[in-house]
């Protein structure tokens, strides 16, 4: 059976109907209201804050939202509300919303960024991007600065790329054989494995003339990277958590960072429009060429193997770093 055959006014979904159970289902095309734009979604991106959701928790109900967890879309507008101005027919966009593991979704228009025709066939999951460029703004990074980036995942990969075009001296670390080539690539200066903290500190403090990091940002969301990511700022550095903490409570080293008088920052974002303006210099960032993203997406699966999808984001096996799921047509090749 054709997964993307329906009746008019119907679209295909993912719905997650239990713990790693996921179903294509049919159901109805979403409506915009007159401040929305609906949006005929090309792909969405692969999040790891979707990992809990996937794997269950007790504190979740299930069956979730048709296209539910889906939050990095991007696709073409096909509907307009009544009061909305600055959109049209026709536009390819990419949004801000939250049902995107489907062939349509809607957003308010104020949370939708146009694409230039440029980047037209080319994915661009705005949300994920939008906050590499917000945690860039948080950073601080200047010209000649030590810099480290603790975890090289799409994230880390990303802000690599951006530290150096800043001039920073970047010195990436890494767990990961895979993830050393891709710091490798993206120009780091220094590339280090994690998995020994102790010498990971000394090679900074040789490196760095003993002063350790001026900036350090630690992208994994583990209690022990983030540990090691204290120990390698300097007197009066930036420590800033971009990775996403979602398993518990963590623990941190108060008296080092008292003692060290570090400036720690959450470079999470929960404005929208923080969101959008993030978004809207990603766009400017790829178009002068300081950022690639497609460099960094690694995997695309079509909707319907959405499940593969997720199991694949939870194993991340080596070679993994970005995964998008595309519809139906699919999306050009990634190189």
């Amino acid at each position: 059976m054709d997964t993307y055959a329906q009746s008019p006014g119907e679209m295909t979904a993912a719905v997650l109907t239990a713990p790693r159970q996921m179903r294509i289902d049919r159901c109805p095309i979403p409506s915009p209201t007159a401040a929305q734009v609906r949006v005929k979604l090309q792909g969405c991106g692969l999040c790891a804050s979707n990992i809990p959701s996937w794997q269950g928790r007790e504190w979740f109900s299930y069956p979730m939202a048709p296209g539910g967890l889906g939050h990095e879309a991007w696709g073409i507008v096909d509907a307009v509300g009544a009061n909305v101005r600055n959109l049209q027919v026709g536009d390819r966009v990419t949004m801000l919303s939250g049902h995107a593991y489907a062939q349509y979704d809607v957003a308010p228009a104020s949370q939708v960024v146009h694409l230039p025709a440029s980047l037209n066939n080319r994915p661009f999951p705005g949300e994920p991007l939008g906050c590499v460029m917000n945690i860039l703004a948080r950073s601080g990074i200047k010209r000649g600065q030590n810099v480290a980036i603790v975890g090289i995942g799409f994230l880390g990969a990303a802000l690599t790329q951006l530290a150096v075009a800043r001039g920073a001296n970047v010195i990436a670390v890494a767990g990961r054989p895979f993830s050393h080539d891709v710091a490798a690539r993206m120009r780091a200066a220094h590339v280090l494995h994690m998995h020994d903290h102790a010498e990971v500190i000394e090679r900074v403090k040789h490196i760095t003339k003993s002063r350790c990091c001026d900036v350090v940002i630690e992208c994994t969301g583990q209690q022990e990277p983030l540990n090691l990511s204290t120990e390698l700022c300097r007197i009066r550095g930036r420590l800033v958590i971009a990775g996403y903490h979602q398993d518990g409570l963590r623990q941190v080293n108060m008296q080092l960072w008292n003692w060290r008088g570090l400036d720690v920052i959450n470079a999470h974002e929960r404005d929208p429009q923080r969101y959008v303006r993030g978004i809207r210099q990603a766009v400017v960032a790829v178009m002068e060429g300081l950022l690639d993203p497609w460099a960094l997406v690694t995997h695309q699966w079509p909707l319907e193997e959405i499940s593969t999808a997720m199991r694949t984001l939870e194993d991340r096996p080596d070679g993994f770093l970005k995964g998008i799921v595309v519809m139906s047509p699919p999306a050009r090749e990634l190189a």
